[in-house]
Formats: C-alpha cells, structure tokens, sequence
C-alpha cells in the first residue's frame, strides 16, 4: 500500500499530490514559507579560474525533516558553479570519495569525446579512490551545467551551472546576474523510486480518473459520452492524467538547493538589468518559469545567443538552459516561481532589493489533460474531437484502428490497432527552405508489447508551448515562448542542404514503463552510424503521450525553423507529446557519442549510440 499522508511541510515544499489540497494552491502557503524564509540573500558556491581540484562525495542533506544522503562535488548541493573564459584551456582534477564508479559529463559542451565523460562511451569512469584529469579547449561560451552519467547519481545532487564568459564584447549588457538551477529531490533513493515504477507506472500519480470525479464528468459531458470516453482510455490501457511518470508525492522541487517553504533569495538594485541564467538540472520535472510582475526578454537558448524575444513566460525542459534580462522598475520583491508541469508542486524564489522583503507567491495553473493531439491523433480530432471518438465506427479511418475491437490489439502493427502509419507520408521535406525531400533512412524498427501506441498523425511541435500552456495568452494575458521564437543571433555556419535523413520513433509502453526508440531499447540496439563532416536532417516522431528532451553529445542540433539563415543551435530539444521534430546535424566531432532521452527514467532504454568515422 501506498502512504497517501501528506505532512503540512511536505505540502508546503512543493508536493500538492491529494485532489483535495491541490485546490489550496500556493495561497494558503505564502505565510507560512514568508514567515521561514531566512533574511539574508543566499550565495552560492562558485569557482574561478583554469585549473579545478572536484571531489565526489556524500553529504548529509534536510530537505523535509528527514536526514538522508546527497552526492555532491565539494561538499556542494547544487554542485558550485564553474566560470570558464572562452579560448582557455581547463584542466579539472576529478576524485571519486564514493563507494562505486562515478563520472562527470560537461552538458552541451563541443569537445573531444575522450572528454565527454560517458562510461562505456567515453571512458571507463572513475573508480572509488582514483583521480581522472579532463582536460579540453573551451570552444564556445553562455550557460551550461555539468552532472554525473553514472546510475542515477544525477537525481542525488550531482548536478551544477557552468558559465563561460566570452573571449568578445557580449552582445548582451546587464548590470547584474544570477544562476538559477532547478531540481527535484526525493527522499526515496532513486533505485528505489525506479522499481516501483517498473512494478507500477503510475505510482505517483493521484490524478488518476476515479468514481469520486464521474459525477462531474457526468454533469458536464452526460452518461453516454463519459462512459464512450473512459472505455476508450481503458481500451488503450492508457491514461489522460499521465504528465508525468514521478510527481510532487514523493518530489520537493528546489532552486539552487533551497526549498519553497524557505525560498532562494536574490538581490538587485532598481533600474538594473538583470540577467538570470536558468537551468533545469532536474531528473524527471519539466517547469514551467515565470516571474508575476516582470516581462523576460530572451537572450540565449541552450548557452547561445538568440535574437532577442520578449515572454511572460517558458516551459523548460529536463537539461534545457535560458537566459533572461529583466528590468525590476520598482523598489519591491518579485517572486521567481516554477510550477510543474504536472502541476504537483513548485519551487519559487525571490528577487529584492532589499533580504526583508518578500512577495506573493501565485497559485498554480490548473491541472490539465491529455488529448487526442498528445497521442499524434490530431486528424481524428479534427473530425470528430474527443467527443465524437465513440462514433468513428464508420469511418475509414476506424475499420484500420477497429476501434470496437480494442485499440491496443498488439498482433497488428503497434498502438492504434492496425494503424499502418506511412514514414513517405509523414517526410519533413524542404524544411527551413532547405533542398528538396529526402528519402528517410529508416532505422531498424520493431513492434509489440513494448510499444502501446504509434501517432497517426503527429503535429509539427516548433509551434506548441506545452500542453498547459496553449491557451495562457487568452486565459492569463502571458505570452509563452515557443521553439518558433527562437533566432539565432548569428548567421547559419553550416548552409548546405542534408544528404540525408533520419527518422526516430520516441517508443513505448507506459503501464509496463519501458522506453525505447523505434521499439528497440538500448540494450538491443545497433549504434547510429554518421559520416564525418556529412549534412544530416533528424526527424523525430514522440508516440508516446509524454515530453520527451532528446540530447546529442558532442555536436549541435540545429533546429530547423522558418529562417534557414538563423537557425538555433540547441544540445537539447524537448519533443512534445505525439508531435514530430526536425534538426539539423553536421557530424563533425569525430568519436562514440551518446544520444537520449535526458529524463533519467527513460535513459536506460531510450538511449542509443551514435559513432562519427
């Protein structure tokens, strides 16, 4: 049996599992967090330099009234920050004080993959008791962060910010900058959290549909329909409530390391620009930023400088970086507040000009969800909505699904029951205003009890903020940044069309929780194979109904967007539910490269090796 007791501290760091308390929101919370909060600003650890002495190690951490044991580097939770200076060359000594092999992988950064720090890839990690010396030219410069890729060290604190300074002028001015790296941290150790979701995907999540909320699907949507939709959803063996695999139950969600109940405190200065560097170092939580009472303008994605773009507010995923400048008008507190996208729990922080001063923290957005467009059936929506789903019976499209046989019939082609899906239909050809359509290179797929769905029709995924978000402009009046906003703020380097492409299936089956990628997990799967200094378009389709933030090692992933001349340049690029996405690569880092979903969850099985020779 699960422990379904909430403590008031638990709810007040971040968890708001039960139906009942998530309607208290943040309100009834704000005195009790403001009346805790410490009253000086908080300072985080950083070093400086060209030369790092890290040692990996345990430290004893509190974050909800219980003892438990964090891994640091240098007795730090977040990890300190790293300056670097762009052109230099860094030298960090790494000793590993655990009782197992460990690892330190520079997220985002372009350098030699003997440097990397992917064991099994990379090298053979850092064995308790031994040094190893990574050593490499800084080639770029922006925000990034640095984490371990051993086991599931990543969720116990082995995470911290890197910021490199650049060699020119930065072409952004501010007065004053703040790191600000999210997490979420459990108390359960993560092995432990792992094998319960292996027995039981949903865990952790309470959200589920149940008889104490039929009679209001009832009141809204009538008998029929609400029995027509919940035998859909236990046909597929799926769940609409399914945003995310690890919640607010067993997560509180921090902001450089400090609790919501406390809140992390910053300081600036009236009529400062100031620059935040945000970093979502967390396992399994997508957040969604803002700050109530201050438009952010955009400056970077992903370390890189991008054409300025003015939000109210992003979603960030799981590896992701964004930098903001800000300009507080007035002499008050401001709140940084980072809600989940499940809507579970939150972190918050403040911005002062003065430690005394605190702010309203909001309340959460309403929990959302999931819809046909999220399982890559947005066509099917478009003729019947979800409403109309019970009476596709005579449709075309429903003798190839056979709906009233069971969506899920696994004998047939994987996920809606026979739904042979076209890879010739769904090609991106001349995206960006590059070249002309490609023949996809398929890579091996297979099909069965491991993979529960496959999108009919997936949704170009540059344009949609997240499901949560979609209707915020109309709703709240705040603009949510897109992956269509981004420019980059320098020309393309690499201008040539792509000799070829490659299309991935984000694969799956949520109720036995196992990932893969074209229904083929890591273990099972061949490396990708690239050509050095070739021009590759990817295109990757999520069947599943989950984000998923796919991460390249070694090289940029280009997004392709509607300006071929500017296209971002991102190490990391969440994949929305049942939609597809296409990037450009050129294969110019010679080596073994790791290539994945950067959820930690997902990591064992949707994995795959890409080698450049």
């Amino acid at each position: 049996m699960r422990d379904k007791q909430l403590s008031r501290r638990n709810f007040v760091t971040g968890i708001a599992a039960g139906g009942v308390l998530y309607g208290l929101g943040g309100i009834s919370t704000v005195n009790a967090m403001n009346s805790s909060a410490s009253k000086e600003f908080h300072q985080h650890p950083f070093l400086k330099g060209s030369n790092f002495k890290l040692n990996i190690g345990y430290k004893s951490v509190n974050f909800t009234g219980k003892d438990r044991l964090a891994t640091t580097v240098n007795n730090s939770l977040p990890c300190p920050t790293l300056y670097w200076k762009e052109g230099e060359l860094v030298t960090l000594r790494v000793t590993n004080n655990l009782a197992h092999s460990s690892s330190i992988h520079w997220h985002g950064l372009i350098l030699p993959t003997n440097m990397d720090g992917v064991p099994g890839l990379s090298f053979d990690g850092i064995n308790p008791g031994d040094t190893f010396e990574y050593q490499f030219k800084v080639n770029q410069s922006g925000t990034y962060w640095y984490h371990s890729h051993s086991g599931f060290q990543e969720q116990t604190g082995m995470y911290g910010a890197i910021v490199i300074q650049p060699k020119d002028p930065d072409p952004v001015s501010y007065d004053r900058e703040h790191v600000i790296v999210l997490s979420d941290w459990s108390d359960e150790k993560p092995e432990k959290v792992y094998r319960k979701l292996k027995k039981m995907s949903d865990y952790y999540n309470f959200r589920e549909r149940t008889n104490s909320n039929l009679f209001d699907e009832i009141k809204s949507k009538g008998v029929k329909q609400t029995y027509k939709d919940r035998k859909m959803w236990n046909k597929m063996r799926m769940s609409d409530r399914d945003l995310s695999d690890v919640t607010g139950y067993t997560y509180t969600y921090l902001m450089n390391g400090v609790t919501p109940d406390e809140g992390w405190k910053g300081q600036f200065k009236k009529g400062e620009k100031v620059r935040l560097r945000i970093i979502n170092a967390s396992a399994m939580t997508l957040f969604d930023f803002r700050i109530p009472g201050l438009k952010m303008k955009v400056v970077a994605s992903d370390g890189q400088n991008i054409e300025p773009v003015t939000v109210d507010e992003f979603r960030i995923s799981v590896a992701e970086t964004y930098d903001v400048i800000v300009e507080p008008k007035d002499d008050r507190a401001y709140t940084i507040f980072a809600q989940s996208n499940d809507r579970t729990g939150f972190t918050r922080g403040t911005l002062s000009p003065a430690a005394e001063l605190t702010a309203d923290v909001p309340d959460m957005d309403p929990r959302v969800i999931l819809g046909l467009k999220d399982m890559g059936m947005s066509a099917m929506a478009g003729m019947s909505s979800m409403k109309g789903m019970g009476d596709m019976s005579n449709t075309p499209e429903s003798k190839s699904m056979d709906m009233n046989k069971g969506m899920m019939d696994h004998s047939k082609m994987a996920g809606m029951t026979g739904m042979s899906v076209s890879h010739d239909s769904m090609k991106i050809a001349g995206k960006a205003g590059f070249g002309s359509e490609l023949k996809p290179t398929h890579v091996k797929t297979e099909f069965g009890p491991h993979v529960d769905m496959r999108g009919m029709s997936p949704q170009n995924g540059l344009t949609d903020p997240g499901i949560g978000l979609r209707n915020n402009m109309e709703l709240y009046g705040r603009k949510v940044l897109t992956y269509a906003d981004i420019f980059n703020l320098y020309e393309t380097e690499d201008k040539r069309d792509p000799s070829r492409e490659i299309e991935l299936h984000l694969t799956g089956n949520m109720s036995r929780y196992m990932w893969s990628m074209n229904g083929i997990k890591f273990a099972d799967a061949d490396p990708i194979q690239l050509k050095y200094g070739e021009r590759v378009r990817i295109t990757i389709f999520n069947d599943t109904m989950m984000s998923h933030p796919i991460h390249l090692h070694g090289m940029w992933s280009e997004l392709e967007t509607n300006e071929p001349n500017n296209i971002p340049k991102k190490h990391t690029i969440n994949v929305q539910p049942g939609s597809k996405i296409s990037y450009l690569v050129t294969a110019d880092a010679m080596g073994r490269w790791a290539y994945h979903c950067h959820l930690l969850y997902h990591m064992p099985g949707m994995f795959r090796e890409v080698q450049v020779s």
